[in-house]
């Protein structure tokens, strides 16, 4: 069991924060094993060509049989605005020593894509990771920033209506609230106990996680990932219709289109939520900006659409 002695019982010894790198780094167990993970069947469907070009014998040696996963791939995010480029660049800054340690608290002999010199390790590390980012999260992560953030705001409430004893009992079969101790039941690892005392604890929603995760070792800051509500409508085909005038006069698809797009998103994201392809989505999508009823914008290696203004109007008019 790993325990977090609370140092006040108050909302500002427990922060939430979202991490991009953690859910990367959990979502290496699926290189493992796949069937623990039904919900994400959809998304490793999608995402299978991507992968065909990533550096899958790094990525899969990051993770042991027991689903361990090293700490660096874990840092304690500061915020819910936690970008993923900051957190890699951090784990890019490693001392090799330290990468290597961590390294060996998940392997007792490391695999070969692993061994050898740290300072040559560590690049094709961040670079495999980088990989993964770019060809399996950034084009899905707002969606899957919205259930984390969604998930944030509800634990807010819980605490506001009930007290911080029940959000604990709710994030987790496995986690609860003890006096001021936050106990965590672990199956494969031997436990420990620390203060958070001047550091706080940091709960971590995510995607990828079955119960509740802490750091290996208890040199790491007090932090726990857990379960976020709503995983399993992530890949669910919205089912979004626009006013049936509108429809008439674009199409269903084009005024579902318009309808979802009061906030950015991706013609990748647009099609996960329609349950169509990404071709098809930017078919439309290229027929609704020429006629100036959508704007976008270039965001990193995506193309952000939004409602414009004669959209909103024609949308209200519909």
């Amino acid at each position: 069991m790993i325990e977090y002695e609370l140092g006040e019982l108050d909302l500002g010894e427990v922060r939430f924060a979202i991490s991009p790198l953690n859910e990367v780094g959990l979502a290496l167990r699926i290189f493992r094993d796949p069937g623990r993970y039904p919900h994400h069947l959809p998304w490793l469907r999608m995402t299978e060509a991507a992968r065909s070009g990533l550096d899958t014998e790094v990525l899969a040696a990051l993770t042991n049989d027991r689903l361990w996963t090293p700490d660096f791939l874990h840092p304690l995010p500061t915020s819910p605005l936690t970008r993923f480029a900051d957190e890699l660049a951090g784990v890019a800054a490693l001392p090799p020593r330290v990468v290597r340690a961590k390294l060996l608290e998940v392997h007792d002999e490391l695999p070969p894509a692993l061994a050898g010199r740290t300072d040559r390790v560590l690049p094709r590390v961040v670079r495999a990771v980088q990989g993964f980012w770019d060809a399996c999260f950034e084009p899905w992560w707002p969606r899957m920033r919205a259930v984390l953030e969604a998930d944030v705001a509800h634990r807010g409430r819980v605490i506001a209506q009930r007290g911080l004893a029940a959000m604990f009992d709710d994030l987790s079969v496995r986690m609860r609230l003890v006096g001021n101790v936050v106990q965590v039941t672990t199956s494969d690892r031997d436990g420990y106990r620390r203060s958070t005392t001047g550091v706080g604890l940091t709960l971590v929603p995510s995607l990828f996680s079955r119960g509740g995760s802490t750091p290996i070792t208890p040199e790491q800051p007090p932090q726990v990932m857990y379960a976020a509500r709503g995983v399993g409508t992530l890949w669910m085909a919205d089912r979004v219709t626009g006013p049936r005038a509108l429809a008439d006069l674009v199409g269903e698809a084009r005024a579902s289109l318009l309808a979802l797009l009061d906030s950015p998103a991706s013609s990748t994201e647009l099609g996960v939520r329609l349950g169509v392809t990404t071709s098809a989505v930017n078919q439309h999508l290229r027929a609704l900006r020429a006629g100036g009823l959508l704007t976008s914008a270039r965001h990193g290696r995506a193309v952000l659409y939004l409602r414009s203004e004669l959209g909103d109007r024609l949308l209200r008019g519909g």
